[in-house]
């Protein structure tokens, strides 16, 4: 039996696909990492792009959430800049930083260095999944990428960017170049989804961590037609699509038109709200604020009700955070939520 076969009828592939429940399934974005003690010891000394290349740390690191707080999906321990490394692009994860570019992006010639991505490139990717899938089961694991506007922003800027002001320069002043650039990128995106899927992952998300960044129409014009792209290039697989972006409420309805069968949906909007944007034939992920978890557990417990009786008026829901795991978050109060999730929406 295929690990899409196994994952089927487990509750989180099941919302996914608005069909009924036993319970609310959960998982929680960045739950592999940095918030957990053995996630902390396994890493020691370990760069982090080396960590996302060695298929046994990348095993252990995506099943400790999994064993510790007992969720319903787990997902693939990566970056979303591993696939631009894989191509020999110069960039490194700095810590406290996060991706830095060495020779950023910014002219036509630059274009050339984004050769198409070949599964040889990420060999380590299908082996990690391998052995993942042979230890999830039935429980789903959740391929990854990065979606080509929070890529091309990296590429442009060179590193994060509170601004992004290289980024629109382009967009804006060079358009032709910034459509070349995302149109790459979406290529690369969509053959570093596949590779996952074909390995075994059940489900994908794309992170479009900077949309937020963009208004609606800008979003439209320059954005959306390369995130079409990479959700077509994975369409034939029939494994549920989920799209999530940080500040993204007044582009929900456009991410779900993007070709997801799930929207992610951060905090600032409530999700009865986010179901009358996104419309009736999409599932919603979220979205409890990550700093409720820092609160009383009985705080913690009333802001999930809130959040699970809004979901009541979406057709699917899988619950999460609206946005990822703080480093400095007690893991038992992650625990305790999955717990109480699964308690609260029961029978």
């Amino acid at each position: 039996m295929s690990a899409h076969q196994q994952t089927a009828a487990s509750p989180f592939i099941r919302a996914c696909r608005r069909e009924s429940v036993p319970h609310t399934p959960v998982w929680f974005m960045r739950q592999a990492g940095r918030s957990l003690p053995e996630y902390l010891k396994v890493r020691e000394g370990i760069p982090m792009l080396e960590s996302c290349m060695r298929p046994d740390l990348v095993t252990e690191i995506t099943l400790q959430p999994v064993r510790r707080h007992k969720v319903d999906a787990a997902i693939y321990f990566s970056d979303i800049v591993v696939p631009l490394k894989a191509i020999g692009l110069d960039l490194d994860i700095k810590p406290g930083v996060g991706p830095v570019v060495q020779h950023p992006i910014r002219t036509r010639a630059d274009l050339a260095r984004l050769r198409p991505l070949e599964p040889d490139d990420v060999k380590y990717v299908t082996e990690a999944i391998g052995m993942l899938t042979a230890e999830l089961g039935e429980t789903p694991l959740i391929g990854f990428a990065g979606a080509p506007f929070t890529l091309a922003s990296y590429l442009i800027e060179g590193g994060p960017s509170r601004s992004y002001e290289r980024t629109k320069a382009m967009m804006y002043g060079e358009p032709e170049l910034w459509a070349d650039l995302v149109e790459r990128l979406a290529a690369i995106t969509g053959a570093f989804l596949k590779v996952q899927i074909e390995a075994g992952a059940s489900a994908v998300q794309l992170f479009d961590s900077w949309a937020g960044a963009l208004a609606p129409q800008e979003y439209r014009n320059y954005v959306m037609p390369a995130s079409v792209k990479v959700f077509d290039a994975v369409a034939g697989y029939d494994v549920p699509r989920i799209h999530f972006g940080v500040g993204t409420g007044e582009l929900l309805a456009l991410m779900g038109e993007a070709g997801a069968d799930v929207v992610g949906v951060d905090w600032r909007v409530p999700l009865d709200e986010a179901a009358r944007r996104v419309g009736p034939h999409k599932a919603l992920q979220g979205n409890l604020d990550p700093a409720v978890l820092f609160a009383p557990t009985p705080a913690v417990e009333a802001k999930t009700r809130e959040v699970l009786a809004a979901a009541q008026a979406a057709p699917g829901h899988v619950f999460n955070l609206g946005h990822g795991v703080l480093p400095s978050t007690d893991p038992d109060a992650l625990t305790r939520l999955v717990e109480f999730v699964h308690a609260e929406t029961s029978g």
